[in-house]
């Protein structure tokens, strides 16, 4: 594989099938799901590849693929992977076909909504891929414009209020990433003549020369943007919205890899670029990531509709994402890494059983639901795995990735006096986790079978191929997360030890 440019044709197959398709026309349905599917496989077969070729004993870039386009101003197309950015591009290549195969489906307008999801496709492997600013900001940026239509067009009856606010928090957020970019581009100039967009060559070159006030100010440009995306608090209240009222594959992308974006930018971007004011903003975004874990749990339980309750979930979820990068060691960034793949795993999980339950009943409302064991043993089977995912239940994979993020966090230099107590904060949100699950599966599974609800269908072959490769998963990396930190585990120590070599070291 060595010279052929993979990643490069991971982001062109997936814009190509959405062109093919829109050049088909609208009453040839099958052809057009098949199209997008087979083009979402073909993305997941070349992504293996990527699995298979990769050296985990290099901490650098790999795959590399590069296209001086504008060299007067020194931005390139320049893609590649290392061990932070693998797990989330195959993390991606996973979900969509699936995500697509759940909208089989999907009526009005099928063929702009597959489209729309390929294209979608194409942004979000281009953000985990980039290794220029510039063209990390373009992915970034365009990632937002299939979503806002998704939500708009496919949504639900406050479908529009929810895309538009989903529109104005990310564009809010991007434009002031985007002068910190122009920021650093400028401040580069004079180092390089033409100035550069890389920000491997900033983090060596630049950063340095950054006093303490430039790095904190550049910090906060950068971090608002990632920090609206994750969404940590108090900057979420976008997301319950967009999730509510987003279709069951808008709810899970955004669950399962737009957030990731958020945490990715952090660790890519803001960590080795602004290392001063990284480790002096730690134990802030330590802070916040506590409040998140206990408010998203605490709104979950207060919640009598199912996809506000995985989406106010996600709040929770994301705060031990974020714990684990602010610990600023290995243990708690690859922590930080897997989280956000479990996480993509089971609440993407989530949302999809909330989808094929709401196709089954039309409602979300669990005082309508009750006693659908009855009904649905399979369903109630599956669910019950992916709550107990969820829930971090030790052998599966939330455990993993929640319990490591507390260790980490528990021994960080970087977080010092209050590592202890936020630790002991956040392990509280393990506790809520627990009631807010196990509420939520016996008010759906358990209880009197309403007399509307016999007869129900159970999932069916399509939903389980679906779900399969999810509970999969998550077993696997439950019982045996070696291979996923393995992977990582030199990526991550070049960077943190290129980054603060002071404080990264575990103690």
């Amino acid at each position: 594989m060595v010279g052929f440019p993979i990643l490069t044709w991971m982001l062109l197959l997936p814009l190509g099938g959405a062109l093919l398709i829109l050049a088909i026309p609208r009453d040839r349905t099958g052809t057009i799901r098949w199209i997008a599917l087979g083009t979402s496989l073909g993305v997941l077969g070349l992504a293996l590849g990527l699995l298979f070729g990769f050296d985990p004993a290099q901490p650098g870039p790999q795959f590399v693929h590069r296209w001086d386009w504008a060299p007067s101003i020194g931005a390139a197309y320049r893609v590649g992977v290392d061990g932070i950015s693998l797990w989330l591009v195959l993390l991606t290549a996973l979900i969509f076909p699936l995500a697509l195969a759940a909208s089989w489906t999907v009526e009005e307008r099928g063929k702009e909504y597959m489209a729309l999801m390929l294209a979608l496709e194409t942004g979000v492997l281009g953000v985990f891929a980039a290794l220029d600013l510039l063209l990390f900001y373009i992915f970034w940026e365009f990632t937002l414009v299939p979503m806002t239509f998704l939500i708009g067009i496919w949504g639900g009856p406050r479908r529009v209020y929810a895309a538009v606010k989903f529109f104005l928090y990310t564009m809010a957020g991007s434009v002031l990433m985007l002068v910190a970019i122009v920021a650093l581009w400028l401040l580069s100039r004079p180092l390089t003549g033409t100035g550069t967009f890389d920000p491997i060559w900033m983090a060596t070159h630049l950063s340095p020369l950054l006093s303490p006030e430039a790095q904190r100010w550049l910090f906060l440009a950068f971090g608002l943007a990632f920090a609206i995306k994750v969404p940590m608090w108090p900057f979420h209240s976008w997301l319950p919205d967009a999730h509510v009222e987003a279709p069951t594959a808008g709810s899970v992308i955004l669950a399962a890899l737009l957030l990731k974006m958020g945490g990715y930018g952090f660790l890519r971007f803001n960590f080795p670029l602004f290392p001063a004011a990284a480790q002096e903003l730690a134990v802030p975004i330590a802070a916040l990531a506590v409040v998140a874990i206990l408010y998203g749990a605490i709104a979950s339980y207060a919640q009598n509709d199912f996809k506000r309750l995985v989406a106010f979930s996600s709040v929770s979820h994301m705060g031990f994402v974020m714990l684990g990068l602010a610990a600023l060691n290995p243990l708690g960034v690859q922590a930080a890494i897997l989280q956000m793949v479990n996480h993509g795993l089971s609440t993407g999980g989530l949302f999809l059983l909330v989808g094929m339950l709401y196709e089954r009943t039309h409602t979300r409302d669990f005082r309508e639901l009750g006693g659908l064991w009855k009904a649905l043993p399979v369903y109630g089977a599956v669910l019950m795995v992916v709550g107990f995912s969820s829930m971090g239940l030790p052998g599966l994979n939330g455990f993993v990735g929640e319990f490591l993020a507390l260790l980490g966090a528990f021994g960080s230099a970087a977080l010092g006096p209050a590592a202890r107590g936020l630790t002991a904060a956040a392990a509280f949100g393990v506790v809520l986790a627990a009631i807010y699950i196990l509420t939520m599966l016996m008010r759906v599974l358990h209880g009197p079978l309403p007399e509307r609800w016999r007869g129900l269908p159970d999932l069916n072959g399509r939903e389980l191929a679906i779900m399969a490769p999810l509970l999969v998963l998550i077993l696997f990396i439950g019982l045996y997360p070696l291979p996923f930190f393995a992977a990582m585990q030199a990526s991550v120590q070049h960077n943190l030890s290129a980054m603060v070599p002071s404080v990264w070291a575990l103690r």
